[in-house]
């Protein structure tokens, strides 16, 4: 990347506003961040640099915030550590409450002077802090965050699964996966010795617009993405039965179910149909709206302002303006204006609707969980946090004041993606969480966990930093932000603890040299990829050397799979999008690097006679023997894609084309839910999981 020297005032304006202006790429090679990109970044933070004089007076601006006495809506502090007070109420006296349950805890007394804060109690949880007449919240956290140990005792080591929502199947889904399909599929891998099913992001999309279905680019990260709804969870098969009679749905349906890649916009217009007749069905049903009305009660605020989304976008949309909120008269762009509470008042019940969806797809997710506990699963589902939201959605126009605008997240060039990523997407601002307490990331925890019993946090070096690209400009003309990550990783530790549940957070990329140490201090499990793990010479790793505090995978959605990888259809698929590497011949490569896997797997004893590898176009005896080989790795926990599991050439998602060059997110699975695992090639890669995690 090219730089420009950049004038030491503006670069210690960049250090206080927690604008990065040098870092080192995935290679390790030294970058500076663009002065014109480090201005922009800087504007979008509320911090103008574009003369010397802004310069000087955004120091001071920020010069007096850090020495202001104000207390922070939220602290974070370990167990046992210290409450930091501000000097000048050190004088004061105090008092430390929390509610547990139904036991109230209370501390009280004064604060001397010079002891420089209160001792933080030795139970995790949060506190009100009283100084005098101000009121803090302090958020107590363990050392670590919930472990995999403390679900498994006396277990041998645990595996799972994980599948994408879209791609699940079973007879009369209408050719989308569902919540009464992912409780099917969880039943049947804990048939298979399975502790945990990771699934796909269910964040909220977009209604109006089914055309948008990538995971990883959600309208809401608060909420649950309707479509994943099974209408007959609700209403029953016979009611289901009419319903799709009296709109004459079931040819339609039979067509989307044997399709091998889903049509999101068909499929949608199908579920979305069957909902809105479930919705008038349940209307008649005085509990089931008694239920819905207590539902909306307790998400309160939040969910009104999601369901109000839904329905003006619908509304908007049908008038000729699509996309995001942005595109609407202006007197919509504040959810709490007077055009947004009388729109709502007169679509009630659009509203209405759009709350019971939301209602049905919790109800869903916590079903399915509930289906994997009882099965026997120790973990049962891991959600997928994705990194940031669409800035066009539902939750940047709800937290509007909380979020960046003028900037998209994204990545720097890497081993991935050679020419940076742009994602497109917004999140909170660094400055926004902490003058709000935190809220909404502790909304995004809790969210995510609510009906899990572990979440993976994507592109988890968003705690620390975050790529951000100003609108307009390539992928690589961006500059890293960071963020409070000890804050972030004690509400980490904090809402893992008291949900119960475990944190993986996926660390590939350009990766600081001391960040998966740090995030593994805090209990918080890394990703180790099978194709990642290489010697310097290019070799293979040995399982055995792998880290003991990251989860161990043959693959991520994002990487081939092992069956695709050995058969080279990885490198045709990326040479068909445009992403073939033009210097160097992969393919010949490719045929060094499957020598040095199978060498590296019958060193493991996953595999046996190392100068008779399969050919390429051999896979399942690869596909074993790659399972076998990374169950044998210390890890806590070890996870397989099912693609990888059922011995599947083609990965969910190649990064960067469209769906003209890849069906990213469409790719169904080649059987029902229920029986998948009857085929010969996941008895035996399930069997050589089990096998290899007890030891053997």
């Amino acid at each position: 990347m090219s730089s420009t020297r950049i004038d030491p005032e503006l670069a210690a304006l960049a250090e206080e506003a927690n604008v990065v202006i040098g870092w080192q790429d995935a290679e390790g090679m030294p970058q500076r961040v663009q002065v014109d990109t480090l201005r922009t970044v800087l504007a979008a933070f509320g911090v103008p640099a574009d003369t010397q004089a802004d310069i000087r007076n955004s120091r001071e601006r920020l010069r007096m915030a850090r020495e202001s006495d104000r207390l922070p809506p939220l602290l974070t502090v370990d167990v046992g550590g210290r409450i930091a007070v501000p000097s000048a109420r050190m004088d004061r006296s105090w008092r430390l409450k929390a509610r547990y349950g139904e036991d109230l805890q209370e501390a009280e007394g004064s604060l001397p002077a010079g002891k420089g804060g209160l001792t933080a109690p030795d139970k995790p949880g949060y506190y009100t802090l009283a100084l005098g007449a101000e009121e803090v919240t302090v958020a107590v956290a363990p050392p670590r965050a919930f472990g995999v140990a403390n679900l498994t005792r006396g277990r041998p080591r645990p595996w799972g699964i994980g599948v994408q929502m879209g791609a699940l199947r079973r007879a009369g889904d209408g050719g989308l996966g569902d919540f009464t399909t992912l409780a099917q599929m969880v039943t049947a891998a804990r048939g298979q010795g399975a502790d945990a099913m990771a699934i796909s992001p269910v964040h909220a999309m977009f209604a109006a617009s089914p055309e948008r279905y990538s995971p990883y680019a959600p309208s809401s990260r608060l909420f649950l993405n309707a479509l994943h709804v099974d209408p007959g969870a609700a209403c029953g098969p016979d009611v289901l039965r009419s319903l799709i009679a009296s709109h004459e749905l079931a040819a339609e349906m039979a067509a989307l179910e044997a399709e091998d890649l889903v049509d999101w916009p068909r499929a949608a217009r199908v579920r979305n149909t069957l909902l809105r007749s479930v919705f008038e069905w349940a209307s008649t049903d005085m509990a089931m709206g008694q239920t819905l009305e207590t539902f909306r009660r307790a998400e309160g605020e939040p969910l009104e302002r999601h369901a109000r989304f839904e329905a003006l976008q619908a509304h908007f949309h049908r008038e000729g303006r699509p996309g995001g909120w942005q595109a609407w008269p202006a007197e919509f762009h504040d959810p709490s204006s007077p055009a947004v509470i009388a729109f709502a008042r007169d679509h009630a019940r659009e509203v209405a609707f759009h709350a019971f969806c939301q209602y049905l797809a919790r109800r869903g997710l916590d079903d399915a969980q509930r289906a994997a506990i009882d099965a026997g699963m120790s973990i049962g589902l891991v959600a997928d946090l994705a990194v940031g939201t669409d800035g066009g959605g539902s939750q940047a126009w709800s937290h509007h004041r909380e979020m960046i605008h003028g900037l998209s997240v994204g990545a720097p060039p890497d081993a991935l993606n050679r020419l940076g990523q742009d994602w497109g997407l917004t999140t909170y601002s660094p400055l926004a969480l902490q003058s709000e307490g935190f809220a909404g990331f502790i909304g995004l925890l809790r969210a995510a966990l609510r009906s899990a019993g572990g979440v993976r946090i994507d592109h988890v070096l968003g705690l620390r930093r975050l790529w951000m690209v100003p609108h307009g400009a390539a992928a690589t003309e961006g500059a890293y932000v960071r963020y409070p990550l000890e804050d972030m990783l004690r509400l980490v530790a904090l809402e893992s603890h008291l949900h119960r549940a475990i944190v993986i957070g996926e660390d590939l990329g350009t990766v600081p040299s001391d960040f998966r140490s740090r995030i593994a201090g805090t209990g918080v499990m890394g990703l180790r990829v099978l194709w990642f793990e290489r010697a310097a010479d290019g070799g293979f790793i040995a399982p055995s050397y792998w880290s003991e505090s990251a989860v161990a995978t043959t693959g991520t959605h994002d990487v081939a799979t092992v069956s695709g990888w050995w058969g080279g259809n990885d490198i045709r698929q990326r040479e068909m999008a445009g992403l073939g590497d033009p210097v160097n011949d992969e393919h010949s490569q490719r045929s060094r690097e499957r020598s040095a896997l199978w060498r590296s797997m019958c060193a493991s004893g996953a595999a046996q006679d190392e100068w008779a590898p399969p050919p390429p176009e051999d896979t399942w005896p690869v596909v074993v023997a790659a399972v076998a080989h990374v169950a044998r790795a210390p890890a806590p926990l070890a996870m397989f894609p099912i693609e990888d599991i059922l011995a599947l050439p083609d990965q969910p998602n190649l990064p960067g084309p469209t769906d003209a060059t890849h069906p990213n997110w469409r790719r169904r699975l080649p059987g029902d839910a229920a029986m998948v695992f009857a085929q010969p090639i996941a008895q035996a890669t399930c069997a050589a999981a089990a096998r290899s995690r007890r030891g053997g």
